[in-house]
């Protein structure tokens, strides 16, 4: 707005003749270009800040810039009373911090003077002002001159960041504009020309903004990664350690879900009571002859034995044949597809998917140096990156027996534990759905040591884009078809 109303003055000075209807056009569709880019570049310098799905709390910081000493009080929103936040004042030049909820309102009042006894307000009266948390993040209170209260926030930055590249851009356009004026060979400024000085200017301003974006969020994830890989073992090892809590809980059949992390690329779930001890018995025999030990991805295509995974397994095929006469494998196998198409739009069928897998970790005592574990891995690819038909996309990990001590599942990027539960699931996902993009690490997942008792669990790896004509086992383990691995 403030934009077009310099444009109008500037165009409109006493004494000039009225603008031609070519001339009346351009400012218009210049004018319109300006709007839409200002969205666009707000947009984009906002994205740093946003989320899917804020939580309502919210940190607040407040700098007292005023010279004069003050209190923080919270405004009660029932009854209006006053409570005391700061203890007992915020010096002039001194910062305080404070955690919030959305739409709660504060009072930042002066305090008097302590040699004079006096504020600074009309009559010695102590100044006041008030300000209210907003959905916004990077909230930041600065208490001005006067007790007048600014409040930016990650929107409102990026804002005044969207109008200060605006206004240079603005600035480069307006002087290609007064170029093409005082050019006497061509009189008539050429629309094009000024929006594509206009565009390229923002276009190279916003690529800087969203560079410097991707490297704080690059340095971030380094850190917290990094975090996480020291935090592995000890958390492995604290028995005390319960199933991080519910972000929500949902209901699923008569199940409970308890939703752990809701990412657009990241989904984790658990599901009570998914399977019954029928269905484990079930699967548990027909494993019991095919038992071996355990491989992993070997970085060609194949697959190896690894002290990084250190348990037995078995494939099981489903006969689907049997499904309509109640058999047991087949109908909590349709439980498994069932739920997948419950939470991604995939339509997901058994055709060319992996065999169920039965795996089982032993425990031998807590001297054992190469207990049965599981280290940190990915089940698909986890690297943001587009994801390639016929490869994983989501996994169920199904609990039949649980160990006395040990065997959790840990999502150590996201901070999620999970304390297995006997017939309950552990559900998630690593595709985005809207733009088919890969996660980034943060369903990277472990199994911690089994160090007593059994550990006995079922698997599903659920593939998308497989069918009866090309299954599972047509790709090999770095998601390539055997058959183009063959031609390259």
């Amino acid at each position: 707005r403030r934009v077009n109303e310099r444009a109008r003055t500037e165009d409109m000075q006493p004494g000039q003749p009225a603008p031609s209807n070519k001339l009346l056009t351009t400012n218009i569709n210049e004018n319109k270009m300006i709007r839409l880019l200002l969205t666009s570049i707000t947009l984009l310098l906002h994205l740093r800040s946003t989320s899917s799905e804020a939580p309502e709390a919210r940190a607040i910081q407040i700098l007292n810039e005023s010279g004069r000493r003050v209190d923080i009080s919270w405004i009660h929103p029932q009854t209006e009373e006053l409570v005391l936040q700061s203890t007992p004042d915020v010096l002039a030049g001194a910062s305080f911090s404070l955690n919030s909820f959305m739409t709660h309102s504060f009072l930042v009042r002066e305090m008097p003077g302590k040699k004079t006894g006096e504020c600074e307000g009309s009559e010695g009266e102590c100044r006041v002002d008030y300000f209210t948390v907003n959905e916004n993040h990077d909230q930041v209170i600065l208490i001005k001159e006067g007790i007048e209260v600014e409040h930016t926030d990650s929107k409102s930055i990026a804002v005044k960041s969207a109008n200060t590249l605006l206004d240079e851009c603005k600035s480069i356009a307006d002087r290609s504009l007064k170029n093409n004026n005082n050019d006497k060979t061509n009189p008539v400024a050429d629309p094009v020309q000024v929006l594509e000085t206009l565009t390229s200017c923002v276009q190279k301003g916003v690529a800087a903004e969203i560079e410097r974006a991707n490297e704080e969020i690059a340095f971030q994830a380094k850190v917290r990664k990094d975090m996480a890989s020291q935090l592995e073992n000890y958390t492995c090892a604290d028995e005390t350690l319960n199933t991080t809590t519910a972000t929500r809980t949902e209901n699923w059949r008569g199940r409970k879900v308890n939703v752990m992390i809701d990412r657009p690329a990241s989904k984790i779930h658990t599901v009570e009571n998914f399977l019954t001890e029928d269905e484990c018995r079930a699967v548990e025999e027909a494993a019991k002859p095919k038992l071996h030990d355990a491989t992993v991805a070997d970085g060609s295509g194949g697959s190896h034995k690894s002290d990084s995974r250190k348990a037995k397994q078995a494939g099981i095929k489903v006969d689907w044949g049997r499904e309509k006469d109640g058999d047991l494998i087949a109908r909590l196998s349709r439980r498994v597809y069932d739920y997948v198409n419950h939470v991604l739009p995939f339509d997901i069928g058994e055709d060319g998917q992996e065999d169920l897998m039965s795996i089982q970790y032993f425990g031998r005592g807590p001297e054992d140096e190469k207990p049965d574990r599981y280290m940190p891995h990915c089940d698909g690819d986890c690297n943001g990156m587009l994801f390639k038909p016929g490869n994983r996309m989501a996994t169920i990990v199904m609990y039949c027996e649980i160990p006395e001590v040990g065997g959790q599942t840990r999502f150590r990027n996201s901070n999620v534990h999970i304390k297995p539960k006997k017939h309950a699931a552990t559900f998630f996902s690593y595709i985005d759905p809207a733009t088919m993009k890969m996660d980034d690490g943060f369903t990277e997942h472990s199994g911690c040591p089994v160090v007593e008792g059994e550990k006995k669990i079922v698997t599903q790896w659920v593939r998308l884009g497989v069918d009866a004509e090309n299954p599972w086992d047509s790709f090999n383990t770095l998601g390539i078809k055997y058959s183009d691995a063959a031609n390259q």
